[in-house]
């Protein structure tokens, strides 16, 4: 396929060059045209000084770039440069609301647009093992599935526009409750003066066995942030979740008290930090680590 990709950071610039290694057509556009012009030399590709170029003619548009407002500025651009009957797939986490706006704006123009907020970090953006979330026209997602797949593990269409990016929220709660409980736990094992090599080793193996715990709980145990999705891109998420939850009835004590835990972890400094940085605002002690990035 002809393919444009806004948007080419520490998750962007892996997909965008899985869409090269599978043989696409692509054209990448980052708002600081060295990066682009980087990216397009170390994978054989095309760059674009504007997003008219990176979209002209193309018959999918992916975009990975920041919030709402960089969603609404790049489609707004790119669509009339598609060709007729063209896809925008947008992996960025937003909120549902700009979802259903950026594919009522496509349907006038005879494209379509597809909310597709992605779960798997910067490591499965590198190894092409995302899991996506799907929201709009099932036929158009069926139309470019195949293509997307060059990065994904598994993609999973949830209903009309904005169902992406609702169930991305339902994943950013889970991880939310899981995160702050494994902080307490790795610190209640410290203060309870257990090895805690020795601890993970004792319950991992059971009910309490999660994601988490088997790629965080021994770097969490040392102070050591930089493995995984920043906390300021975490609190940006949360937001989206509880502006959701206000909007809808939703009731999300715990998710809104973990927001709370993370501006504490802002606070001292960790905004880089990945999520299992939690555990730094129980412990007396600094962090070994300076930053952290990637999508959660």
């Amino acid at each position: 396929m002809k393919i444009g990709f806004a948007g080419l950071g520490v998750m962007g610039a892996p997909m965008a060059r899985h869409l090269v290694a599978a043989g696409h057509e692509v054209t990448g556009f980052n708002r600081s045209p060295a990066k682009a012009q980087a990216w397009a030399e170390a994978n054989g590709a095309r760059s674009a000084a504007i997003v008219a170029e990176a979209a002209h003619g193309a018959d999918l548009f992916v975009l990975c770039v920041g919030n709402d407002d960089d969603v609404r500025s790049v489609v707004s651009e790119a669509l009339t440069h598609l060709a007729a009957g063209a896809v925008v797939v947008d992996h960025t986490t937003t909120s549902a609301r700009v979802a259903r706006e950026m594919a009522a704006l496509a349907s006038e123009s005879g494209r379509f647009f597809i909310d597709a907020p992605v779960s798997g970090g910067q490591a499965g953006a590198e190894n092409g093992q995302l899991s996506v979330m799907a929201g709009g026209d099932a036929d158009a997602l069926a139309r470019v599935e195949a293509a997307v797949m060059a990065y994904s593990k598994a993609i999973k269409h949830m209903g009309p526009s904005g169902s992406g990016q609702l169930t991305k929220m339902v994943n950013q709660i889970a991880i939310a409750g899981v995160v702050q409980g494994l902080a307490e736990a790795v610190h209640f094992a410290q203060v309870a003066g257990l090895d805690t090599d020795a601890a993970f080793d004792a319950v991992s193996k059971g009910a309490a066995q999660s994601w988490q715990m088997d790629n965080r709980w021994k770097t969490a145990a040392k102070g050591e942030f930089e493995f995984g999705f920043a906390v300021d891109w975490m609190r940006k998420d949360l937001g989206l979740v509880l502006d959701e939850a206000r909007t809808n009835g939703a009731t999300l004590a715990l998710t809104a008290l973990v927001d709370q835990f993370y501006a504490e972890v802002q606070a001292m400094g960790g905004a880089r930090w990945d999520t299992s940085s939690l555990t730094a605002r129980l412990q007396d002690r600094k962090p070994k680590t300076s930053g952290a990035s990637g999508n959660g």
